[in-house]
């Protein structure tokens, strides 16, 4: 069995830092899915595209879902009755179409912009935004102000 060491991609990636985790700790299982291979890829600042090979599933055939922090990917290929498909017969098939789900673990405030069906990969964009409050502030630095002081003194 291999040993895969991710510590190099914590570095130069945020908002995935749990996916990571969690690949690390499903690394040293036997039972790992392999089907279908993905990547996971930075576009931007905070822009990621999770690419899924999907090659011979249509659109109708995917699905995607989000909810709370997990994005799940679902395929099944349904060869349907009159279909071209429907009357052949395979003598070798070497090509996978068997049904998938595969799911991610998204961080904190990474939303799904979009998706598109592309060369047999299915691409999912992803976009870290962060709440105004937690964004870095710059403060400026400036003279310390004169402390005001009491001009006149009134009994009470």
């Amino acid at each position: 069995m291999r040993q895969f060491d991710l510590s190099p991609l914590y570095r130069s990636t945020i908002g995935f830092d749990r996916l990571f985790n969690m690949i690390d700790q499903a690394a040293g299982l036997e039972t790992m899915p392999s089907y279908p291979p993905y990547n996971i890829e930075r576009t931007g600042d905070n822009a990621y595209r999770i690419s899924v090979a999907v090659a011979g599933f249509g659109e109708k055939d995917l699905s995607i879902e989000t909810k709370e922090n997990n994005l799940t990917i679902r395929g099944s290929r349904e060869i349907r009755e009159g279909s071209e498909a429907a009357k052949t017969e395979v003598l070798y098939q070497g090509i996978a179409a068997r049904a998938f789900e595969r799911r991610f673990q998204l961080a904190d405030h990474v939303l799904v912009t979009g998706a598109s069906l592309e060369n047999g990969l299915l691409h999912v964009d992803l976009v870290r935004e962060l709440p105004e409050a937690q964004k870095p502030r710059q403060i400026p630095i400036g003279t310390e102000a004169a402390k005001p002081t009491i001009a006149t003194f009134r009994a009470a």
